[in-house]
């Protein structure tokens, strides 16, 4: 199924969605209208105090496309149109006004509704200078719409009587647009020549952006232009923009940010279960907290880390409900798709899960299930969120929901991240190993492994030891461990710097012994296990390759915890 044709289907199970040719717009006022077009009362729509006053949502006739000429919603628009009033400076509000009026004497023309009547009738006699005889400066530059007094208290707008509906549904109709056979929804019908903007995505235009558009003679095909190169019906237009902008909203708990990716997923329509897996799979990345599936997934998390197999967790999961996952970054005044990943929910939450498998390290970081995006900081420079690649966020996520090997920037970045700034932290050994485990196929150790003879791990552990030795010897007057000094040349080409930190740990163990003889016996024993296990030919080779240099960051991890841990039932190493 494609990405319009599954928002298609999305929109259908909206309950609260606007229906075909409405949309959700931002509403601050309401004029109360008798029936001779006379205003009985204006009412403030707007939530809150002060400035800090926000309007009300309402289902209003879809806005029009506006360019740098004047054209009017129907029955509702903003002050500047209705009432021919901004506090804006240069504004030509006449011909605004003047074309909000004409076209709806034009539309209102003969029609009997008591509503409909009434508004034609205040347009033909309402002036902008009377503007200060309603005592309601506030209303300037807001968005209004209109009732008849007599259906106020039922909050039933003008626009929502079943005359105005059918007048507008007859508007549309009297279009020139071209049918044709659509490609979402293959029925023949009229075809939207601009696809409405899509709100929300992150880095985009506030005004939003757009993910079908054909705008310059480059894109036509045989004579065709606009959306005819690509034919979709105006109902399947409006159904997908509409789903994908409720589905983009901050609280609708279907999106979550990844790198620059906004990222919205939604399971298929006609499963009863949609919701559960919708649910499920935010609180996998971390979208939600302290709901029935967080708690779920929480639970499931914890079985994992205690060793449980995926295969006896996964049978909890939705079964059968197809699930989708889009992920939208900026480009411009268009939208990229970054991703589209469309499978069974079960499969996606097992890969996912399988992944939380992989990054397992112990000691664990200090957040019990980090999300995506607090990984991806440890990638970028400073920990900054606009340092993030936005590549390698995208093919980070799309490899994990597809089960498709990690991109292999994302080995590189840390490492870079680890040379540039000696931080060796859980999370960033946590993705190296994950690397390591998916590409590699390695059998990369979640704990300290004594018997793991691989070079880049046993040099890892050996400068744990040696970083020790010194911060044991020296105590507080360490202004640079060899950590800061030396941990990205011995990483990379560790036979140009360990004689070096072998001179330098003979030293501070000969230090050791004359305060902490028990301590230097314990590290020089440490230092001969570490070498008895390599070869004598490999122990420090001219280079480390990015595998080993990875497993050289898992191994100093490994042992650098292992010397502060404390043990269960016993003291502390330098005790």
């Amino acid at each position: 199924m494609s990405v319009l044709a599954s928002l298609v289907r999305a929109y259908e199970r909206m309950k609260d969605a606007p229906p075909f040719g409405y949309s959700a717009e931002k509403i601050g006022f309401l004029i109360s209208l008798m029936e001779d077009g006379t205003i009985a009362n204006v009412t403030d729509l707007r939530e809150g105090e002060g400035k800090r006053k926000v309007p009300k949502i309402l289902f209003v006739p879809q806005p029009v496309t506006r360019t740098s000429n004047a054209a009017a919603n129907f029955l509702w628009d903003n002050s500047s149109y209705v009432l021919g009033v901004t506090a804006r400076e240069g504004m030509q509000i006449s011909q605004k006004h003047s074309c909000f009026v004409r076209f709806h004497l034009d539309a209102l023309k003969g029609e009997p509704d008591a509503g409909l009547s009434a508004l034609r009738l205040f347009l033909e006699r309402w002036s902008p200078d009377k503007f200060d005889s309603l005592n309601a400066p506030e209303m300037m530059d807001q968005n209004i719409v209109f009732t008849l007094e007599s259906d106020r208290l039922a909050h039933i707008c003008i626009h929502d009587r079943p005359a105005a509906r059918v007048l507008w549904a007859r508007l549309g109709a009297t279009s020139d647009q071209p049918t044709s056979a659509c490609l979402v929804t293959g029925e023949h019908a009229r075809v939207a020549r601009l696809h409405p903007a899509i709100k929300g995505v992150w880095g985009a235009q506030p005004s939003g952006a757009r993910l079908v558009s054909f705008n310059l003679d480059a894109f036509n095909s045989y004579g065709h232009e606009q959306g005819d190169n690509a034919p979709v019906s105006e109902a399947a237009t409006f159904a997908y923009t509409t789903a994908l902008n409720r589905l983009l909203e901050r609280d609708s708990g279907h999106r979550i940010q990844i790198g620059d990716a906004s990222t919205v997923f939604w399971a298929d329509a006609s499963s009863v279960r949609a919701s559960e897996a919708e649910g499920l799979f935010a609180a996998l990345l971390g979208a939600v907290d302290e709901t029935a599936e967080a708690r779920k997934i929480t639970a499931i998390l914890d079985a994992l880390r205690q060793g449980r197999s995926i295969d006896t967790l996964t049978p909890d999961l939705p079964q059968n409900v197809r699930f989708f996952v889009l992920g939208l970054s900026p480009n411009v005044a268009r939208l990229s798709a970054r991703f589209y990943i469309e499978s069974d929910f079960d499969e996606i939450a097992t890969r996912y899960l399988q992944h939380v498998e992989r990054i397992r390290i112990e000691p664990p970081p200090r957040e019990a299930a980090p999300s995506l995006w607090r990984m991806l900081i440890e990638t970028a420079s400073q920990r900054k969120s606009e340092n993030i690649s936005p590549l390698l966020a995208g093919e980070w996520l799309r490899a994990i929901l597809t089960g498709a090997p990690y991109p292999l920037t994302l080995l590189a970045t840390i490492l870079m991240r680890l040379r540039a700034d000696h931080d060796v932290n859980a999370l960033r050994v946590a993705m190296l190993k994950s690397v390591l485990v998916r590409n590699f196929r390695l059998e990369a150790p979640v704990a300290l492994d004594p018997e793991n003879d691989d070079p880049g791990y046993l040099l890892g552990r050996l400068f744990a030891t040696y970083e020790y030795a010194q911060t044991q010897a020296l105590g507080g007057n360490v202004n640079a461990t060899i950590r800061d000094q030396y941990y990205g040349t011995a990483s990379a080409t560790p036979r140009s710097v360990f004689p070096i930190l072998q001179r330098k740990a003979t030293h501070h163990l000969s230090k050791l012994r004359k305060g902490k003889p028990g301590l230097a016996v314990s590290l020089d024993r440490k230092i001969g296990e570490i070498c008895e296990l390599a070869r004598a030919d490999s122990l420090f080779p001219p280079t480390l390759n990015p595998r080993r240099q990875a497993l050289f960051a898992v191994g100093y991890y490994h042992q650098r915890n292992d010397f502060y841990r404390a043990r269960e039932g016993t003291q502390k190493i330098e005790e």
